[in-house]
């Protein structure tokens, strides 16, 4: 007699999870991912039938195939409990067609966080597959498939095996190649500033150079050259500032809304130091389930792959008790409803990133978590929490100063109420300080000093991955749970580096770019891409048929394809030759780049397979032997620094060393900076000397 019902999801982790919740009558398995896909060694796709994928059974997931169907037969009702988003769609959908089940039996179940109300609901009220969503991602993984399997062939042969190509991971490398473009030919432009420290009985303040009056009214001038910094200096009158205006004002900021993907690893990126593919990792487990004390496994926050910033009402109440009993009714009004950018946005079914429980605060549960998973469940909670309270207020100050026919102002703001700010600070809430004296109107004031100050225009900054991900999905390429493999591939085919948390193109970075872009510059670009993402989106709404998709992309493509394939030639690359003679054969050896950036080999490859490291030498005594400190790099990229002398000396630290001997105990002294200073500190644990410098 059948008795359980079947519940299928993708992970162990979140099986387990569920399984608590639902009891006894269930059975919960895992798929453990997809279980078919196009295979690996051939396209996979029937370009003379209508883009007839071929899908067959992914190496080695017969015994989990094997299981399901032994589950499914012994099974009362079938429920696929796959992931909430278009990905999750497909995989019930396979999972459907594996084990018999029809297109229009309701066993699909969904939920956007993992607990028990959420679930029990869901299991309620399954729904059919949606072959809208399986299309849209059917249709996404042909075009990816016809893209990567067309051209990657073409680079192997003209220029080496290994090499790829993508639709979103060379969109990706060309906005860094051209970035390091825009670098390379930037020319700094000059220009002025003058600063004039004011004093009124004893306190002094600044105030900066505006412009001038011209008929009664203020004119804007931007200064640049010395020539013109000269005639005003001598023109004003110093002992004569005059107080023409004050402006007072409030300024309210308005706090963020909920995570969304993007966001989310844009600010763990920049406030905890984590890759893309970390932050989607440690929020999957979060999303699936942590075993905390006295409770079990529970799913910590709502699914971690949405474009949305909407959450529910009831999770709007629930936080607005939480703020009212810690912080007071001033800091919840209510709570904010955040509307998003585009209905269109392929995950809008889903709530933002938020605790599936605003009262598990991340103290009361941190002996349960890892230290990463504290720090990125913390990270959620506040910016949740923080969404819904009021707004930050600002007093504001203005205060106009007329020096014959200049004009100086000085402004500034202070922070009046918190508001958000009380639980998060996003890092761009810029508060200059209101340090301006108590001055009326009419008033006169002399300047102690007037600093004039010569500056030059800063070349645009190489993209990290926080502001890779923000222009990518600015511009509409790719989806949130593509930005993390994305990064990762374009770093693992030596397209790119990360160094100092920056991106960098390599040479073969380079040269693949400009190779793609002079045959595929119509298919692989911003708008190209983006125009695609919109159409995804289209056929998962029902507008569109997939096969209309495909087929008109790959009209032009094969078109592309054909013509690179008879113009481009063979390209050799030429490795940069070193005077670094191989201690084996003989020959000098030559620059190679890896997945972590430059090395020697020997060039006489296989026959001598001889490597070594670049050494990048600081003038920086080891503390430990006569050996020279030199730069390097981890295998996860991350750059440290050790002897020379490695491995007869095994000095090593991740700080970057410098000549200076601290003046307190003469031992090696290490640097950390950021924008605006750096922090120089003695190694000496038991010396404790530091100090901070301006930059």
């Amino acid at each position: 007699m059948l008795q359980k019902n079947l519940v299928i999801v993708e992970s162990p982790a979140k099986a387990k999870t569920i399984e608590k919740f639902l009891g006894k009558n269930y059975k919960v398995t895992a798929s453990i991912g997809h279980i078919r896909d196009l295979p690996k060694s051939s396209l996979g796709i029937d370009i003379e039938n209508r883009f007839e994928p071929k899908y067959i059974t992914i190496r080695g997931k017969g015994p989990v195939i094997k299981e399901l169907k032994n589950e499914a037969k012994k099974s009362k009702n079938i429920y696929l409990a796959t992931d909430p988003d278009r990905e999750g769609e497909a995989i019930s959908w396979h999972l459907a067609h594996i084990l018999g089940i029809d297109d229009k039996k309701k066993v699909r179940v969904e939920f956007n966080e993992i607990t028990k109300n959420a679930v029990t609901n869901a299991i309620k009220k399954p729904r059919e597959i949606d072959l809208n969503l399986v299309d849209a991602q059917q249709a996404r993984r042909i075009l990816d498939r016809l893209v990567g399997y067309k051209i990657s062939p073409l680079l192997w042969r003209k220029i080496r095996k290994g090499l790829s190509a993508g639709r979103v991971q060379s969109v990706a490398v060309k906005l860094i190649c051209d970035r390091e473009k825009e670098i390379e030919n930037f020319l700094p432009e000059e220009y002025w500033s003058i600063k004039a420290m004011l004093q009124k009985d004893k306190e002094v303040f600044e105030s900066n150079f505006y412009g001038v009056i011209v008929d009664g009214k203020e004119k804007k001038i931007d200064l640049k050259n010395k020539e013109q910094v000269d005639s005003i200096l001598a023109a004003i009158d110093k002992k004569n500032f005059i107080v023409k205006d004050l402006k007072k004002g409030l300024k309210r900021k308005k706090p963020n809304p909920p995570f969304t993907t993007s966001t989310l690893q844009q600010d763990a990126s920049k406030k905890l130091g984590f890759s893309t593919k970390k932050t989607m990792i440690i929020a999957q487990q979060l999303y699936e389930g942590i075993a905390i004390k006295g409770e079990g496994s529970v799913g910590l926050i709502t699914y971690m792959r949405t474009d949305s910033t909407r959450v529910s009402k009831e999770s709007i109440q629930l936080a607005g008790k939480l703020i009212t009993s810690d912080f007071g009714e001033k800091y919840f009004d209510g709570g904010n409803e955040y509307s998003n950018k585009s209905k269109k946005d392929s995950q809008d079914a889903h709530e933002g990133i938020r605790p599936t429980s605003i009262d598990k605060v991340p103290i009361s549960i941190k002996d349960s978590l890892s230290a990463d998973q504290y720090k990125l469940y913390k990270l959620i909670w506040e910016r949740f929490l923080s969404s819904q309270m009021t707004n930050a207020v600002y007093d504001t100050l203005t205060v106009t100063f007329e020096n014959k026919t200049y004009i100086f102002k000085s402004s500034g703001s202070i922070l009046k109420f918190d508001g958000f700010l009380r639980v998060y600070n996003s890092g761009d809430e810029e508060e200059k300080s209101l340090n301006i004296a108590d001055v009326k109107k009419d008033d006169i004031l002399a300047a102690k000093k007037v600093i004039p100050k010569q500056h030059f225009t800063q070349a645009p900054a190489r993209f990290t991955e926080a502001s890779l991900i923000k222009t990518l999905e600015e511009l509409g390429v790719g989806r949130p749970s593509t930005f993390a493999p994305t990064i990762s591939t374009i770093l693992s085919r030596d397209y790119v580096i990360l160094e100092k948390r920056s991106f960098s193109p390599t040479e073969l970075g380079i040269l693949v770019n400009d190779l793609l872009s002079e045959y595929f510059n119509e298919v692989i670009n911003e708008e190209f891409t983006a125009q695609l993402e919109e159409n995804l989106d289209n056929i998962a709404e029902g507008q569109l048929p997939w096969i209309r998709v495909v087929e008109d992309f790959y009209k032009d493509f094969s078109t592309y394809l054909e013509k690179a394939d008879k113009e481009i030639e063979k390209i050799e690359i030429q490795d940069e030759v070193s005077d670094v003679v191989c201690e084996f054969c003989g020959r000098n050896m030559v620059v190679k780049t890896g997945r972590y950036g430059k090395f020697l080999a020997c060039p006489g490859y296989p026959e001598c397979k001889n490597t070594k490291p670049i050494l990048d030498k600081l003038d920086v005594d080891c503390p430990n032997c006569e050996g020279k400190l030199v730069r390097r790099r981890s295998k996860k990229g991350r750059v440290f620094y050790g002897c020379s002398n490695y491995p007869d000396c095994n000095f090593v630290l991740w700080d970057e060393p410098i000549k200076e001997k601290c003046p307190k105990c003469g031992s090696l002294m290490v640097v950390k900076k950021n924008k605006s200073e750096k922090k120089i500190k003695c190694t000496n644990e038991d010396c404790g000397y530091s100090e901070v410098k301006k930059i």
